[in-house]
């Protein structure tokens, strides 16, 4: 259901225009935005008051220009100016505080003497953003249209995609102060009705002064609100939440925010990308292949390293043993010390580079990785090895955004593990994270189902990607109605027999 700000008895338009007058100026008190436009034709009293920079002027000048051109000898009613303003959106309501609210949010609202009833216009001012592409999921192949902060716009680009009529938006109100409109898209003949209700109860639960960002609810809905790793997706992208749809999933769509949710998200959706659908399915699977391998590399390579060379060194090659003593010759700090103090250095740098202006944050991001690493390693703060280990988990790291930090919370616990019980350390931090994600659900899907399969159809589309035409099913894990993606010339011949 709505949630409004109302008081405790809602109270009705008075049929005296003065009253009405009144009422609104002590609500609006001090509130210099707010304009009260008094005239009076054919006899009539009306009032318009709109809320300035919320409406289009040229479209005020209008309706006041189609309510003078009412005949002189006609009585001005809420129906005859019905029939005579040129919108598409005019509402009647008797309820003052719609009427307060409809102000706040773009409409002119007009109120006639003799009548208990308000006319809302709808006179908006678009500012909104031009459709761009998105730059948080840049693409080589595939379309460039991104999500904007109007939600209309928005909608636009999903239904174009879509223009179907199981296609759902369900819209709800939600904070006590922004009044921020949420929009919940699913495709009816497709997404289970289980999950689709579970959604509308957890949205209905929120009671909150106001919603700036969708990122406000994925933490007020999620099913692990301390748990790093993310069991709602969020993307920039039209095309993107389109496919989401079409599997079964649940898409939400926040005025005022490019980046839309999509629920039910799986553990393996992390290491997926848009552009994998889109080329040739050999390479989409070794992509994968190689983001899963970054996802071990940037969280296991620096206690693993730690491990080897100060618990377990005679696992490692007696070259390379001496290889590393001798870089480590002169370094004052022990390996332990090193690797902490790298690997935070590296995030503060990252975060640096992340937070300041694009060109100014690239430079930041390499020339401080180039000169620290050379000055630390020549003046021995640092050996050499453990630079490399440090880049190499950082730029393994930029091969999995959706898990950043998850993995480096996971990162530093394996660390300190290994610090002290070497291998056995390590072996034991991972188990806690792999424990962790096999307990974690997403509205009631486990999180990491399916994962690691050997059924042929549940991994056409996990760590790898089949081709189109053997995808022929969704997802069975979403609960999906209708589970058939594809059908070939005979299925189609014999579904029409029937």
């Amino acid at each position: 259901m709505f949630r409004f700000l109302k008081r405790e008895k809602s109270q009705k338009i008075s049929v005296d225009i003065v009253e009405n007058i009144k009422l609104l100026k002590t609500i609006f008190l001090n509130d210099e935005t707010i304009i009260f436009r008094t005239y009076q034709y054919n006899k009539n009293n009306f009032l318009l008051i709109y809320s300035d920079g919320m409406v289009k002027l040229d479209y005020i000048n209008n309706i006041l220009e189609s309510i003078l051109n009412i005949k002189s000898n006609e009585k001005i009613t809420i129906h005859s100016l019905i029939n005579s303003l040129p919108s598409a959106h005019i509402q009647i309501s008797e309820d003052f505080d719609e009427v307060i609210g409809s102000i706040l949010t773009g409409y002119a609202v007009i109120l006639i003497d003799g009548e208990d009833k308000a006319l809302l216009i709808k006179a908006k001012e678009s500012n909104a953003r031009n459709v761009e592409e998105p730059p948080s999921e840049s693409i080589i192949r595939g379309p460039r249209e991104g999500f904007t902060e109007s939600l209309l716009i928005n909608l636009s680009l999903i239904r174009r995609r879509i223009p179907h009529k199981d296609l759902k938006f369900l819209f709800k109100t939600i904070g006590r102060y922004t009044k921020t409109q949420i929009c919940i898209a699913y495709i009816n003949s497709i997404a289970s009705e289980k999950i689709v209700n579970e959604v509308i109860n957890r949205l209905d639960n929120i009671d909150i002064d106001g919603i700036m960002d969708s990122g406000y609810i994925s933490e007020l809905i999620c099913d692990h609100p301390f748990c790093p790793f993310q069991t709602i997706g969020s993307t920039e992208r039209p095309d993107v939440a389109c496919g989401k749809l079409l599997e079964g999933r649940i898409v939400i769509l926040v005025d005022g925010s490019p980046f839309v949710l999509t629920l039910p998200y799986l553990f393996i959706e992390s290491f997926q990308s848009c552009e994998d659908y889109y080329v040739n399915f050999i390479f989409a699977s070794f992509n994968r292949i190689l983001r899963l391998l970054g996802f071990i590399l940037t969280t296991f390579i620096p206690s693993l390293y730690i491990s080897l060379v100060n618990f377990h060194q005679e696992l490692l090659p007696t070259p390379l043993v001496l290889s590393i003593t001798a870089a480590r010759n002169g370094v004052p700090f022990p390996t332990v010390v090193e690797a902490f103090g790298m690997i935070f250095l590296f995030e503060i740098l990252r975060e640096a580079g992340t937070r300041l202006p694009k060109p100014i944050g690239q430079a930041v991001s390499i020339v401080g990785a180039l000169i620290i690493g050379d000055a630390a390693v020549t003046a021995r703060f640092v050996s050499a090895p453990m630079v490399i280990i440090t880049a190499l988990t950082g730029i393994t790291e930029f091969l999995i955004p959706q898990l950043t930090w998850a993995v480096i919370i996971y990162r530093f616990l394996i660390l300190f593990l290994s610090s002290f019980f070497g291998l056995y350390g390590m072996f034991f931090g991972i188990l806690i994270m792999f424990i962790r994600l096999l307990s974690l659900k997403s509205f009631g899907v486990p999180y990491t189902l399916h994962t690691i399969s050997l059924n042929p159809q549940d991994i056409k589309d996990t760590s790898i990607r089949g081709p189109w035409w053997a995808m022929k099913y969704r997802p069975i894990i979403l609960g999906a109605k209708n589970i058939i993606r594809s059908r070939s010339q005979k299925t189609k011949e014999k579904i029409e027999l029937e």
